[in-house]
């Protein structure tokens, strides 16, 4: 009963968490947003207008004011004479990344500690009981964007109109990346992603008790791990595969 139960509660909270687009542009919006996120359209792909008018049952105006939010929003890149792009990752983008990440996550989570009201306390709450049970599920796409749901939350909660922009944009390419390298089946990254989130109800508990400096702390902490699981991707170690024997070594096996 309990189990059941349980399983109910957190498809019902799914649905009060998930905005529920009532038009055809805004499903079209948000549809185009998760594709790019876990990485159904990659990194430097072109939208071809005709295909996505097509796919979502809208004519083109209404399609191009789509395309010029995810613009807006540097989901994509608009090119004169070519269309949107969806963002590349390049190497400049990604050192870039690693660089600025430390400093704007846990400026933020001091801001959120700070500043948070119990109702955001309480989305958060929500939202990393639907994370745990992603991971439960192995399911990588609503792992990443429920990953990045909880850090939008937290950024909402520093209310700081100077640092949002960057959040956001930080937050597009980190669950690029992790969708990159994110693999349920890996169980060398099991303890690594229980640890994450034990880190989400770390940053709970932080937040909610107003601690600003251990929740700055823990967020250093915190991209610390994600750091280190995306190394393991990049530089994995070498497969040791037998080679056999030399040819003609026992023919030439005690010759002087």
């Amino acid at each position: 009963m309990y189990f059941y139960g349980m399983k109910g509660l957190i498809r019902s909270r799914r649905r009060l968490l998930t905005d529920q687009p009532k038009t055809k542009k805004a499903r079209c919006l948000q549809d185009l947003r998760n594709r790019i996120l876990t990485q159904d359209l990659q990194p430097g792909t072109y939208l071809d207008e005709s295909v996505l008018a097509e796919t979502y049952e809208i004519s083109r105006p209404p399609l191009r004011e789509v395309l010029n939010q995810l613009a807006g929003e540097e989901y994509v890149v608009l090119h004169k004479n070519r269309g949107a792009q969806v963002s590349p990752m390049t190497h400049k983008t990604l050192r870039n990344f690693f660089v600025a990440a430390p400093m704007i996550y846990s400026a933020i989570t001091r801001l959120a500690a700070m500043n948070a009201t119990p109702a955001q306390v309480m989305r958060l709450k929500d939202t990393q009981l639907l994370f745990r049970a992603a991971i439960r599920e192995g399911d990588a796409a609503e792992r990443a964007l429920l990953n990045l749901r909880f850090h939008t939350i937290i950024g909402d909660m520093a209310d700081n109109e100077y640092l949002a922009p960057s959040l956001r944009r930080l937050l597009i390419d980190h669950t690029r990346i992790g969708m990159t390298f994110y693999n349920p089946r890996n169980p060398a990254l099991s303890k690594q992603r229980e640890q994450a989130a034990d880190q989400h109800d770390d940053f709970i508990a932080l937040i909610e008790s107003g601690n600003a400096a251990a929740a700055a702390a823990l967020a250093i902490a915190h991209w610390e791990l994600s750091r280190a699981e995306i190394e393991s991707f990049v530089t994995p170690q070498g497969m040791e595969i037998p080679l056999g024997d030399v040819p003609n070594a026992l023919n030439t096996k005690g010759t002087s």
